[in-house]
């Protein structure tokens, strides 16, 4: 990917954000007298939610009026699962999620608590089409991933392992002694602790591990045969011989109760309700496996596709050493982000359409209400869709890919062409959604000044003078880059398209 002396204000802002706004950058530089003390204070203050003020963000989401927000697990199930109806669609808790993620992600101060909400949605995934997900997303947004974002990972891992949307994504509600159900066990180990990489293959016994029985550094089938039975009878009251208010129900009757083997660690016979599948998550989450594994994720998420094996190993020490701490994400968290290999690793990750489209809106300043009944947002949120990262909508329990080997082709940069040059071009009785026109100030008139002002606004450094030379020689069309252009339509149109191609240009692909 194409490499920048890119500032560590920039690097900071498109890593552990969406991307700088207009004054984003000279806020940062003004931290410190350096950047070590600029970098340790945004990041102290990015893992200290609370203390940032938020208001805006949240007047936003106030006028947007979703209908979905704010509801206990029995009020969301009781709206949309049990009584849909003309008012109440089932579908409506995740388009507003959509909305609302977006709005979070251009809006919101608290950037860092929306990179990892995106980040854990995706580690836990769930496909929001499906038929109770798309009910009770908004509530598994609210209520189980956020409140966990910075805080324990066994706490987030109980927390997912009980919601009824994962319980029904994963088909685990009905999983009895009698019919055992392996898909939620799979995926726990192979996707959301251990991770496939420390899976060791069919035809091995538990007993053929090494360092069974005190240390098995991996699992086996059996291990996931095991948790299976573990986790018979984790179920949601959904009315079949219980109440029917969505919460999570244990159902004694269809537990297999009879003792277990996983991962070395013997599960005693008719143990209390839950017992087995609260041990089973212990013994996942201490797992030195889930540290690497987990590391890996956020070290990939944050600093690089193919992360180093150094910073991985060291972040899975701070992940293991603060295994009890109510804030052990946010310390492995601080750990990456302090890094020198995050420090140094400029062009090392690109930014996914979610990433493209936020730091778009960012950059030029767009106000977008994401309301339910805005005919602006509805549409920009449709081509944004086209893009092939539609929120909440990859089907598979593995999440959306996270490498430029996925995203930087030709369709999807077509898509991302064709959402910024319509949003641009756009315009409601003669205002535009986005003006850019406007927003260039008056004095900047040459080719060469409206070049370096768009650049120093969407990306805060300079780019090669092959790619500069091109954009200056488009907006100068054949006149000297000195001369002043004036206010013709032609110098307006031309405006317009060249903002449309700087957040083309291989510079901006960059995160």
């Amino acid at each position: 990917m194409y490499q920048t002396d890119t500032p560590l204000a920039v690097l900071v802002l498109n890593r552990i954000g969406f991307g700088p706004r207009p004054g984003d950058i000279e806020a940062f530089d003004a931290l410190g007298d350096n950047d070590d003390d600029r970098l340790s204070a945004y990041v102290d203050t990015q893992l200290d939610p609370a203390s940032i003020d938020d208001d805006d963000a949240e007047a936003r989401i106030d006028r947007a009026n979703y209908a979905s927000t704010g509801q206990s697990r029995t009020e969301a199930w009781d709206s949309y699962v049990r009584n849909v109806d003309g008012n109440n669609q089932v579908s409506t808790p995740l388009e507003e999620l959509r909305r609302l993620a977006m709005l979070r992600a251009t809006y919101s101060e608290r950037q860092l608590v929306e990179v990892l909400a995106d980040f854990w949605h995706n580690h836990f995934n769930v496909f929001g089409e499906h038929r109770i997900a798309r009910a009770m997303i908004m509530h598994y947004d609210s209520q189980v991933i956020r409140p966990h974002v910075l805080g324990n990972f066994r706490t987030l891992l109980g927390e997912v392992s009980r919601s009824s949307t994962m319980l029904y994504y994963l088909d685990n509600v009905a999983s009895s002694d009698g019919g055992p159900n392996e898909n939620f066990a799979r995926e726990l180990l192979e996707l959301h602790t251990l991770g496939a990489e420390n899976y060791l293959g069919a035809g091995l016994s538990q007993a053929d591990v090494e360092g069974f029985p005190d240390a098995p550094v991996g699992y086996v089938d059996d291990d996931v045969y095991e948790t299976t039975r573990a986790f018979t009878g984790w179920s949601v009251a959904n009315g079949t011989d219980s109440e029917d208010t969505g919460e999570f129900l244990f159902r004694r009757t269809l537990h297999d109760r009879f003792q277990k083997t996983v991962l070395g660690t013997f599960i005693r016979a008719d143990q209390g309700d839950n017992v087995d599948g609260e041990q089973v998550l212990d013994i996942l989450a201490q797992h030195p496996g889930t540290a690497r594994h987990l590391s890996r994720k956020l070290c990939r998420r944050l600093v690089a596709d193919d992360p180093p094996e150094e910073l991985v190993e060291s972040t899975a020490e701070v992940f293991t050493s603060a295994i009890d701490d109510d804030d052990q994400i946010a310390q492995v968290v601080r750990h990456i982000v302090m890094s020198d290999q995050f420090r140094t690793s400029v062009g090392l990750k690109a930014k996914r359409p979610f990433e493209a489209t936020t730091a778009f809106l960012r950059a030029t300043g767009a106000e977008l209400s994401f309301g339910p009944d805005d005919e602006q947002s509805t549409r920009f949120v449709r081509l944004y869709n086209e893009m092939g990262q539609q929120l909440f909508g990859w089907p598979a329990p593995d999440g959306f890919p996270d490498s430029a080997r996925y995203w930087l082709n030709t369709n999807s940069l077509f898509k991302r062409w064709r959402l910024v040059n319509a949003s641009l071009a756009s315009a409601v009785d003669g205002n535009y959604w986005i003006d850019v026109y406007a927003a260039t100030p008056r004095e900047v008139r040459t080719a060469d000044g409206v070049v370096d002002f768009w650049l120093r606004r969407i990306l805060g450094f300079e780019v090669a003078d092959a790619t500069r030379r091109s954009l200056v020689e488009f907006m100068a069309q054949g006149f000297d880059p000195s001369f002043d252009l004036g206010d013709s339509d032609s110098t307006i149109s031309r405006i317009r398209a060249l903002v449309s191609m700087v957040f083309m240009i291989p510079e901006y692909q960059q995160r």
